[in-house]
């Protein structure tokens, strides 16, 4: 809760530095018309320009040096073509919402190509120390070399940056002496860094420094003319401006760097000459890259099959799913923020004048009226995109495509038009992408979105307000209709979107809110047995022990079977129905939890659906081994079976004999089991366990056959049988035996099970998983996977891991890994510790045989 509070807190500081960068920019342009910044932006040549797009198209060039080298640090080198693409796309995304993101970005790509959790998290962290220590690398020579002066206005204790410099490289110069000597992890408690080579520190420092400069580079070419200031001066201004931004935590430092860029560079130039350059390095720099990101993934939904484009898209394919929701929440959010601009700015005159000739001013009114709605719009509906949202989907085509006629229709901004024509182009193949199925007034709004909104809409008023500061104001011009009535269009747009936005968060308060939850009653019991019967997986049956609570799908065609243990929400494997429906019953399951502050995890999953849980932004543990025996190519023939064989024969000796009791049967022989069960419990000196294992249940046993072995007519071991549909997977779940049962008494049940499987013409058995089994001991394997060796070798008092996969190996089987999905954090402990209590039946369970 305090870290929520916390979190938020930042957000607001971040927003009130963003509203107090608005208020100096105000001041700083208020004696300048917009006329002013936009004849700087018309009057900068078109070589100027190109020379921008060209030193921006290199610098995202240098930024996929970052991977390179960090990739040769964490030893596992990829080709360069098969990461370039890919970053290029990340570092589009990453850099338009915070300048060090890109953390959710590189783990979308990365583990797409088979990268570990650790090995990214490892590769994250070396990336970002790469973009610190080239700012300050160049920034501590820039600032010795060439000590600007701080103006006063700024409030700082010092008035030259000199100092800084001097720390900043002093900084630098440690760290290569720690690259050349330092050659042991450095330990500080239970964190660790390796230091790279010395040749990998300097190649750090190389590749950041050209990445700051270009990016500088970008910003000086498009400066206005005339300015005597060289280009070393400028860098350092223009580092001061981007840390700022950073410091400041807006989202690509949008403002706060563009303010201390005015307050630092007007003694140089005019302030309105000033502003129109840096609003061409956003378009530049920042939009232009985004844009075609957004245009490559469309062209790799809708052109996979082209050799070229496959070649091309190919590399970020595989992550391409999980990133293009996000993608498209900020495109269309900025698509919203356009619209809202555009329509604070006065029309151009000379086209207002080709429109009046062509359309009645009618046409004209309503269509800026409606864009700004349309707006307001798509700053909500980015919410439902980034949530997969298939109505969002659906609506956001078609308000770009009105807010694209509109916005020609209106004053003729064909570069309007366009910039959305292309967003739409990029955004309709990807409709696959949007399957979630929900209601837009339910969705839930996170503090940053809300604040961005708000943000946006703020930011609206105050473009119209600087626009039209020398209109004098009264109150007919709400009434006032004419072909040069911008102003007055503004404010009737300007109310119609505000009016829209409240009516919209009115609609959520006083709407019947829809909330997720889990039931168990008598009904839900049933409607999840159905589904049960008709899933191929055995593990299914597990739903009806009584143990767990179940979350549907809207059409309860699927559902996720869990138990609640402190703060985390344990799903116990793969959601159970058709897997079409698996990816919205996920994603209500995540926001089940969200409600409750809860920590979704999802337990013993498998391998071929991992891509479902990493949507979620999860990563993976794995918890070790399925095995299964494949019933058509099972036989006792052969010298690897003699064993079984030899507990075959000798228990049929000993008037042994196997049978199948129907489940319309089993009621009557529950005490019969009752006892059995009882007698292995108090033998063995334990206790029943949960959730992920049956344990006596008289209703849950009466469900399904049961495999008996009788010696002389009486019951001596017994075990439930799960059939899956279509005799997919056989299994069992509670076995039990009588104490003074012969030698080899589940060897001789398992045996006949596995024949009698055969002959019902099953395609497997499954005997379950081995915790902590397969997992890799090498010295680079995660510390997870080497301390769950050491468990497994010597964990006996807990839990016989070796003898039970020892005794699984006796049949032959086929392994298969079983995973944990779970939230990335500190709190990975605490979750392994709930899943034991919960499996366990307590916390005493854990200790306790």
């Amino acid at each position: 809760m305090y870290k929520k509070i916390f979190r938020n807190f930042g957000i607001l500081i971040s927003a009130v530095l963003f509203g107090l960068a608005l208020y100096i920019i105000h001041n700083k342009l208020r004696q300048y018309h917009y006329q002013d910044i936009a004849n700087q932006i018309l009057q900068t040549p078109i070589s100027v320009l190109f020379f921008a797009v060209v030193l921006t198209f290199l610098d995202y060039l240098v930024l996929t040096g970052y991977d390179a080298l960090a990739l040769i640090y964490i030893k596992f080198p990829l080709k360069y073509s098969k990461i370039a693409t890919a970053s290029f796309v990340g570092y589009a995304f990453s850099i338009n919402t915070t300048v060090i993101g890109g953390s959710a970005a590189r783990y979308r790509i990365y583990s797409a190509l088979e990268v570990s959790a650790g090995d990214v998290a490892r590769l994250v962290l070396f990336c970002g120390l790469t973009f610190w220590l080239g700012l300050f690398a160049i920034g501590g020579m820039v600032f010795l070399l060439q000590p600007q002066h701080i103006p006063q206005s700024f409030h700082l204790p010092f008035l030259s940056v000199r100092p800084i410099g001097i720390i900043l490289l002093v900084v630098v110069f440690a760290y290569i002496v720690l690259s050349a000597f330092i050659k042991k992890p450095l330990k500080v408690r239970d964190w660790q860094f390796e230091m790279p080579t010395l040749t990998l520190s300097l190649g750090q420092i190389a590749i950041s420094s050209l990445d700051w400069a270009l990016a500088g580079a970008v910003l000086y070419v498009l400066l206005p003319r005339g300015m005597e200031l060289s280009f070393s001066k400028f860098l350092g201004f223009f580092l001061l401006g981007q840390i700022g931004g950073i410091i400041s935590s807006v989202p690509g430092g949008l403002g706060v760097f563009e303010t201390i860029i005015l307050l630092l560079l007007s003694d140089y130039t005019e302030p309105a000459m000033l502003a129109g350059s840096l609003l061409l390095y956003r378009i530049i720099y920042y939009l232009l890259p985004l844009m075609i990101a957004s245009a490559l993934l469309g062209t790799h939904e809708l052109l996979p099959r082209i050799k070229f484009i496959k070649q091309l898209t190919g590399i970020f394919g595989r992550f391409a799913s999980a990133i293009i929701p996000h993608i498209f929440a900020f495109v269309t959010f900025a698509a919203g923020a356009i619209l809202l601009f555009s329509g604070a700015l006065p029309a151009v005159k000379s086209r207002l004048v080709v429109l009046r000739d062509f359309l009645p001013l009618p046409a004209i009114e309503i269509s800026h009226f409606l864009t700004s709605i349309i707006g307001v719009a798509l700053l909500i509906l980015a919410r439902g995109l980034q949530k997969r949202i298939d109505a969002a989907y659906h609506i956001t085509v078609g308000l770009i495509i009105g807010g694209t006629i509109f916005s020609l229709v209106k004053g003729l901004d064909y570069e309007e038009a366009l910039i959305l024509a292309i967003m739409l182009l990029a955004l309709l193949p990807c409709k696959k992408e949007f399957y979630r199925k929900g209601s837009l007034l339910h969705e839930r709004f996170s503090f940053e979105w809300v604040i961005s909104i708000i943000a946006v809409v703020a930011c609206s008023i105050w473009l119209g307000m600087f626009s039209y500061k020398h209109v004098d104001y009264s109150n007919h011009l709400w009434w006032q209709f004419a072909f040069e009535a911008d102003a007055p269009r503004f404010l009737r747009a300007t109310i119609a979107g505000t009016i829209f936005l409240l009516f919209y968060f009115f609609a959520r308060i006083v709407a019947v809110h829809r909330t997720i939850t889990a039931v168990q009653d008598i009904d839900e019991l049933g409607k999840a047995e159905q589904i049960v019967r008709s899933s191929p997986k055995t593990y299914a049956w597990l739903a009806l022990l009584g143990d767990k609570k179940f979350l549907f799908d809207d059409n309860y065609k699927a559902f996720i079977m869990y138990g609640v243990q402190g703060r985390s929400w344990i799903a116990m494997g793969d959601p159970v129905g058709p897997e079409a429906n698996w990816q919205t019953v996920i994603w209500n399951f995540r926001e089940l939890c969200d409600q409750y502050d809860g920590w979704p995890v999802f337990y013993q999953v498998e391998k071929t659906h991992l891509d479902l849980y990493i949507e979620l932004g999860m990563t993976f543990l794995k918890l070790g081994e399925e095995a299964s025996v494949n019933l058509q190519t099972f036989s006792l023939e052969g010298a690897i079976h003699r064993g079984l064989r030899y507990s075959r024969n000798k228990l049929e000796k000993e008037n042994c004999a196997f049978s199948i009791i129907p489940a319309k049967e089993v009621q009557g022989m529950l005490d019969e089991f009752k006892n059995v069960s009882d007698s292995w419990l108090q033998e063995k000196k334990t206790r029943e366990k949960k959730f992920s294992l049956g344990f006596f249940n008289p209703d849950y046993l009466s469900k399904t056959p049961v495999a008996v072995v009788k010696q002389d007519n009486r019951i001596i071991a017994f075990a439930n049988i799960l059939l899956g549909a279509e005799k997919n997977e056989l299994s069992v779940d509670l076995m039990r035996f009588l104490p003074a049962s012969p030698d080899g008494i589940m060897d001789y049940l398992f045996t006949e099970l596995l024949l009698w499987g055969k002959e019902q013409g099953c395609n497997w058995f499954n005997f379950g998983m081995t915790p902590l089994s397969g997992l890799e001991n090498k010295p680079l394997a995660p510390f997870w996977s080497r301390t769950g060796v050491y468990i497994f070798r010597h964990g006996e008092h807990f839990y016989n891991f070796q003898g039970l996969r020892h005794y699984k190996e006796k049949f032959n089987p086929v392994w298969q890994p079983k995973y944990l999905a779970c939230p990335k954090g500190l709190m990975l402990p605490r979750i392994l510790a709930n899943i034991a209590s919960l499996t366990s039946g307590s916390v005493k369970g854990i200790i306790m045989k």
